[in-house]
């Protein structure tokens, strides 16, 4: 070979395996391509959007359907459903909870807790923890989000604490007590607007003293002779003292109808300061649903009341306890009068709200910023009706 057709040679050379270099660059750009589009596919198959429950306005559910539901869930779901009562009315009536998780999840668990129709006639509030709890039923396994909750969270529903005062469509038990001031926090004070009566001889039921009686705010409930004295509180603040010793997380107590969210404490000097901690993260919570979600941030004016279930789980357990009221349009939440209209849509209010508190049980049980946005379905939260 000549000296002269060196360069040459080294010329085409070079020229050759900058080519299959260039192709190789194309091939593994063209497999990186590939490969993204399959994630993408594979996260879309992940985070499916949820769907909601095929629920009809008008449709309400009272003592008998409220317990043919839930046994329907535990069959339906045997690894995701635990149905158990957790004692009796004081005419007799179970007081189902549910338990929904995924069974087959052995990891150590974040619990919660979540109840609605404290007050009889406060029908939302217990609709909402069966629209709930049928959410996240009929969406695990298909919903990265609420498999993950299921993985990871026993969720405990109590949707009627109060079945004696929601068939007979009053605010209290058959005692005639308001079971929401019932609980061993600021108990009885006239102050707080309580009455110390019960079941006057055991024959008598007065619900509330009407002074003045014009101004609901200023009316005198009756919470029972001590602390406790009711069936359905005692049952549910058993439950709590469960729950206590496996990771609780946090607690909300479903109302209807201010269309607000309460924090503690509603009224009175606390027994003890909130730290800055638990001060940030209720403002954090707080913020958010005023941000995210229809529902405001309640401010008391005066409005005073003792014995109520969320200032007691604070102050007990020491977990982040919030009073939720669920809104229902021409409803009187202290009166209980007025048509209970548009079921779907304050159904669908409401889920943001649970949600967020889901995914973000374990920041919340560490006390530490719920910062997690929660994955929702298109309609939810859905337009203001006003």
């Amino acid at each position: 070979m000549s000296k002269r057709t060196t360069p040459l040679i080294v010329l085409i050379t070079c020229f050759v395996l900058l080519t299959l270099s260039f192709a190789g660059c194309i091939e593994e750009k063209d497999n990186s391509k590939e490969k993204t589009e399959n994630l993408s596919v594979e996260k879309t198959q992940l985070d499916n959007s949820s769907i909601l429950p095929n629920w009809n306005d008008g449709e309400y559910h009272d003592y008998q359907t409220t317990s043919q539901m839930l046994s329907d869930f535990n069959k339906e779901y045997p690894n995701l459903v635990y149905l158990f009562t957790i004692g009796k009315s004081v005419l007799g009536r179970d007081i189902w909870c549910i338990r929904v998780t995924n069974e087959n999840s052995k990891s150590n668990k974040y619990t919660c807790l979540i109840d609605g129709a404290m007050h009889g006639y406060e029908w939302e509030g217990g609709e909402a923890c069966l629209y709930l709890v049928e959410y996240l039923l009929i969406n695990f396994g298909k919903n990265n989000t609420i498999s993950n909750i299921l993985n990871t969270t026993e969720v405990y529903i109590v949707p009627m604490l109060n079945p004696d005062g929601r068939e007979q469509d009053i605010r209290f038990n058959d005692n005639g007590v308001d079971l929401n001031r019932n609980w061993d926090v600021y108990f009885g004070k006239l102050k707080g607007h309580c009455v110390r009566l019960g079941k006057l001889f055991g024959i008598f039921r007065i619900g509330v003293i009407k002074i003045p009686r014009n101004d609901p705010f200023k009316w005198y409930w009756n919470c029972g002779r001590y602390a406790f004295s009711e069936p359905e509180s005692k049952a549910l603040k058993g439950l709590m003292e469960q729950l206590n010793y496996n990771d609780f997380s946090f607690y909300v107590n479903t109302h209807t109808a201010l269309h607000v969210l309460v924090t503690p404490w509603i009224s009175y000097k606390p027994p003890f300061e909130m730290s800055t901690k638990e001060k940030s993260l209720y403002g954090d919570v707080v913020e958010w649903v005023v941000e995210n979600t229809e529902y405001e941030a309640f401010i008391s004016e005066g409005f005073e009341t003792g014995g109520n279930a969320m200032d007691w789980c604070f102050k007990e357990f020491r977990v982040p306890s919030f009073n939720y009221e669920i809104y229902a349009e021409k409803y009187d939440p202290c009166l209980g009068s007025g048509a209970h209209v548009d079921l779907v849509h304050w159904m669908k209010t409401s889920l943001p709200f649970y949600m967020y508190l889901l995914v973000n049980v374990e920041n919340l049980h560490n006390w530490e910023t719920p910062d997690i946005q929660p994955l929702l379905p298109e309609g939810v939260p859905p337009k203001s009706l006003s």
